[in-house]
C-alpha cells in the first residue's frame, strides 16, 4: 500500500501489532500505524485516503475498541496530545483530541472549575470520549462541550451544535475530531473532588480495573442494565479461551492472558444470545471493533 509522500518514517509504522495499544491486549496488526507529526500532516493523510480510497480507522487510546485478529487493513490513524497549544480562559478550556481524558480532570482541579467529574478515571483519549459521547450515570461528556475541531479531507475548522446520544455523537463522515472546547462553571472545589474520589472507589469496587479489559461491552438496554441481565443468565465468570466475563462485573469482558478476538467475540455473541432468549432484551455493543475478524 503507498502512503502519501509527504510522510516522515517516524510518522509510520507498518505491520504493527495493535494488541499492546488496546487496553483489553488483544488483536493483529495494521498494516500502517500512522501518527501524523501535526494537524497539517493528518489532514493531507485524509485527503490522500479519501482520493486513493485507502481504508482508515481512527485509534483513539485503545480502551472501548476490540482489534480483529485478521489486522487492520489500510491506515490506523493515532493522533499525538501536542498538534495545538491548550488554551486556558476560564471557564473554557481547549485541549487536543489526542489528550488523556485525566487532562480535564487535572486542569478542573487547577483552575478550581467544576462540571465534569463524570469523566474521572474513564481511560481513552478527549477525542474518543467526544466522539462516543462517553460518560457514567452522572453524566456525559457532550453535555459540557462547546464546540468541536474537525479535521476533514477538505481542511480543518470548528463546528458546535453536534447532535449527540447515548454513547455516540453524530460526527461528519470522514472526520477526524482535533480539538474539544469544554465549557465548564466555578463552583464547589471540595465537593468536586469528593464527588470523583466517591465514584473512582466504587469503580475499583465493583470494575476489573486491574485486568486487561476494554470497559463496558454493551450499552445499558432502556430500563435495564447490561451487567445485570447477563449475570441473571449465569454467565457470570463463563470464559472462551482466554477472555472472561469478569467475575466482578458482567458487563465486562477481561483477558487472561494470550485471549483472542475470535474469544472475546464469542462471549459477546453468547451474551446476546443467552439474554435475548431470556428476557427478551436485545445487548447492543458499546464496544468499536476495527479491522478483520475471523468468521
Amino acid at each position: 500500500m503507498r502512503l502519501p509522500d509527504h510522510l516522515t518514517p517516524a510518522e509510520v509504522r507498518r505491520n504493527e501489532p495493535l494488541a499492546p495499544w488496546t487496553s483489553v491486549r488483544v488483536g493483529g496488526a495494521a498494516e500502517a500505524l500512522v501518527k501524523p507529526a501535526s494537524a497539517d500532516s493528518l489532514q493531507k493523510v485524509l485527503a490522500f485516503a479519501s482520493k486513493e480510497g485507502i481504508p482508515l480507522v481512527i485509534l483513539g487510546g485503545g480502551a472501548n475498541t476490540l482489534v480483529g485478529d485478521l489486522g487492520v487493513p489500510g491506515i490506523t490513524l493515532k493522533l499525538a496530545s501536542d498538534y495545538f497549544p491548550e488554551e486556558i480562559a476560564a471557564p473554557r478550556i481547549t485541549l487536543n483530541a489526542g489528550s488523556a481524558i485525566a487532562r480535564i480532570v487535572t486542569l478542573m482541579k487547577q483552575q478550581q472549575l467544576v462540571g465534569a467529574e463524570f469523566l474521572a478515571g474513564i481511560p481513552g483519549t478527549l477525542g474518543g470520549a467526544t466522539a462516543m459521547n462517553a460518560g457514567t450515570k452522572n453524566g456525559e461528556c457532550m453535555s459540557v462541550v462547546e464546540a468541536v475541531e474537525l479535521a476533514t479531507p477538505d481542511g480543518i475548522g470548528w463546528v458546535t451544535g453536534l447532535v449527540y446520544r447515548y454513547r455516540h455523537t453524530d460526527l461528519p463522515q470522514g472526520s477526524v475530531v482535533t480539538r474539544i472546547r469544554f465549557a465548564l462553571r466555578t463552583g464547589d472545589v471540595a465537593e468536586s473532588a469528593s464527588k470523583m474520589e466517591a465514584d473512582l472507589a466504587y469503580r475499583k469496587r465493583t470494575q476489573p480495573l486491574s485486568q486487561p479489559n476494554f470497559g463496558s461491552v454493551f450499552t445499558n438496554p432502556s430500563g435495564h442494565f447490561a451487567g445485570s441481565l447477563i449475570e441473571k443468565t449465569g454467565l457470570k465468570g463463563h470464559r472462551i479461551g482466554n477472555a472472561q466475563i469478569s467475575t466482578l462485573h458482567a458487563n465486562w469482558i477481561v483477558n487472561l492472558g494470550g485471549a483472542t478476538a475470535a474469544d472475546v467475540t464469542g462471549l459477546m455473541a453468547e451474551a446476546q444470545r443467552r439474554v435475548l432468549a431470556e428476557t427478551g432484551v436485545t445487548l447492543t455493543p458499546e464496544v468499536k471493533r476495527i479491522g478483520r475478524f475471523v468468521e
